[in-house]
């Protein structure tokens, strides 16, 4: 890309698409273009093909998405599989149709099917059962990326698609009916500290384990694969660091300075059991990340306390 060009990044208020701008900006490209949902709502088709027609930009990063933990997923599944499929279809037909150069569209590792081969490696997409807690979102998450390998097998279309591990960091939401499980143990143990809460129920046997990677380290690798990489397959992007949630609770109460007892609630759902991804193709082409799950969360309790305890602002 070059420094001048027209980049537009869809759900450029979002954890994700603003750790984008802040990563474009740090790099020193200068015209971006952003779009709140009041003045470009991404799931009617006309007023994102007006939009294209009218500023016609020359690269687009999608990381507009309806997302949410497993509470969040099950109770809502029309909202979580029409939203995300009505987004993925607008923007990139749109793209496609006023001629953008590149397209990048965001996925999720939590998409994949519970069946897989561990570490998960790109092939695996739509090979095996999904999980049910998030199903709908993960059929219109692996058809926005697949539409990305048709556009480029069809007609040639240089747009391509990442796939994620669970992503957590700064813009993150708390909002305890929404947030995923880094913001939401964050935000309960920080409560629990300060009302001197004796004991925590931890949602499913803590067995579960999981990879995640800081919203910085994934927006460096978009831009990365933006300017390094084209293909008719995504990417895995991931830190090879797997942590199980008992052991990422302990690492965020000791982060928070919360001594009460941490009590597993077996009757709740774990969510898929294992989910760490195969980034090995990323990391050949010369990426790799910054923060470790420690460094990440430390990054992030300080954004809490700064926005949401002492700020009373953000992504509530």
């Amino acid at each position: 890309m070059e420094k001048g060009a027209k980049i537009y990044v869809a759900g450029h208020n979002g954890m994700v698409g603003s750790a984008i701008v802040r990563e474009l900006k740090k790099q020193g490209y200068t015209n971006i273009i952003c779009r709140d949902h009041s003045t470009l709502d991404l799931t009617r088709q006309a007023e994102v093909e007006r939009f294209f027609e009218q500023e016609k930009p020359e690269y687009v990063f999608v990381a507009a998405a309806l997302v949410g933990g497993i509470r969040a997923n099950s109770e809502r599944p029309v909202e979580f599989g029409l939203v995300n499929m009505q987004i993925a279809c607008n923007v990139i037909k749109s793209a496609f149709d006023c001629g953008v150069k590149k397209l990048l569209y965001l996925g999720s590792a939590c998409i994949y099917p519970n069946d897989c081969d561990f570490p998960i490696k790109e092939d695996a997409l739509l090979s095996g059962r999904l999980e049910q807690t998030n199903e709908a979102y993960a059929i219109a998450k692996s058809f926005g990326t697949r539409l990305c390998e048709y556009y480029h097998r069809e007609y040639g279309a240089d747009f391509v698609a990442v796939m994620p591990a669970n992503c957590y960091g700064e813009n993150d939401s708390f909002d305890p009916k929404n947030c995923h499980v880094i913001p939401a143990l964050i935000r309960k143990y920080h409560e629990a500290k300060q009302n001197g809460v004796k004991q925590i129920e931890l949602w499913g046997t803590g067995s579960a384990k999981r990879e995640f990677i800081y919203v910085d380290d994934l927006a460096n690798a978009c831009v990365f694969v933006m300017n390094n990489y084209s293909g008719n397959s995504f990417l895995n992007v991931g830190t090879s660091e797997e942590i199980s949630i008992l052991e990422l609770t302990k690492i965020i109460s000791e982060t928070v300075g919360y001594t009460g007892e941490i009590v597993c609630d077996t009757s709740k759902p774990d969510g898929k059991l294992r989910n760490v991804i195969d980034s090995s193709r990323l990391i050949s082409l010369g990426w790799k990340p910054k923060y470790t799950i420690r460094t990440g969360i430390k990054k992030l309790y300080e954004f809490y306390l700064k926005t949401i305890v002492n700020g009373g602002s953000g992504n509530e």
